[in-house]
């Protein structure tokens, strides 16, 4: 595969994206303008974004790169679905054993509705899908064709890092802190993806660590979280504990899960490469 073919499928993934998210937010807003609830709003927004990507990212794929990536084989095992579920809910454990105290947001039911519509559906499913589809199915599938596996692992990872920078006024320690954890989420997903044979795994990897971490329902930071139900407060202003400006996402404690994950994915492609 040539290089410039490899740039433009990258490029063309991203915009997807983009779009989509916008497009699908878009009619969610129209529909909210016609007295549908928020709440409402939000499923619909969600689900269009998923739906509205797959379908471009396929016409994307298959009739201008015309290659045949494995971004729509849907295989899922079961050891990624527990694995899924374990990782946030460990590391959230974790760090609700340390000092701190659960401050409520003081919301209605329309309100927490609205909240966790949006934080499941939206920055939940959908995100976690569709963002998987892109820098996992599409980028890391066109580089690994072009160049080799530890290319295509660092280069679309160092990426998803770097994306989640922009729009962001933070310090320089946070910004180090979001792409050194960053990185090392996508390397995770990345390695999920190709034990599997499936970005559907690391899809459901980072779609549910996405609605139990950030989806809404209880938030863990060193301040109160207006956008979640509930907030366990931190006493510690660790930059490593916290995360910094970013959030426990890029705090050691979910580094080390990366890591861990990661590590266990590497192993498991190891020993199937060795018995076959």
């Amino acid at each position: 595969m040539k290089t410039n073919k490899v740039i433009i499928g990258s490029i063309g993934a991203v915009f997807v994206l983009v779009f989509s998210q916008i497009a699908a937010q878009l009619v969610g807003s129209v529909f909210h303008l016609t007295g549908i609830s928020i709440g409402i709003c939000n499923i619909i927004a969600g689900i269009l974004y998923l739906l509205l990507s797959y379908f471009l990212l396929k016409v994307l794929v298959n009739k201008f790169l015309k290659t045949d990536i494995k971004i729509f084989c849907i295989t899922v095992k079961v050891r990624w679905i527990i694995t899924a579920i374990a990782l946030p809910v460990i590391v959230k454990g974790i760090f609700l054993l340390l000092p701190g105290e659960f401050v409520s947001s003081g919301m209605d039911k329309d309100q927490i509705f609205t909240t966790l519509s949006s934080g499941i559906v939206f920055t939940g499913i959908a995100a976690g899908l569709v963002e998987e589809m892109v820098f996992r199915g599409v980028i890391m599938n066109l580089i690994r064709e072009r160049w080799n596996t530890t290319v295509a692992i660092l280069v679309p990872s160092v990426l998803f890092a770097s994306v989640h920078l922009i729009g962001m006024n933070f310090s320089a320690l946070s910004c180090i802190l979001l792409l050194a954890a960053g990185t090392m989420v996508g390397i995770m997903f990345s390695m999920i993806a190709m034990e599997s044979d499936s970005v559907w795994n690391s899809g459901i990897v980072h779609a549910i660590w996405n609605i139990i971490i950030i989806g809404g329902g209880l938030g863990i930071s060193e301040r109160a979280n207006e956008y979640s139900v509930m907030t366990y407060v931190l006493d510690s202003k660790s930059f490593a504990i916290t995360g910094g400006e970013f959030g426990i996402e890029a705090s050691v404690i979910a580094l080390i899960g990366y890591i861990v994950v990661a590590l266990i994915a590497f192993v498991m492609i190891k020993r199937r490469i060795t018995t076959s």
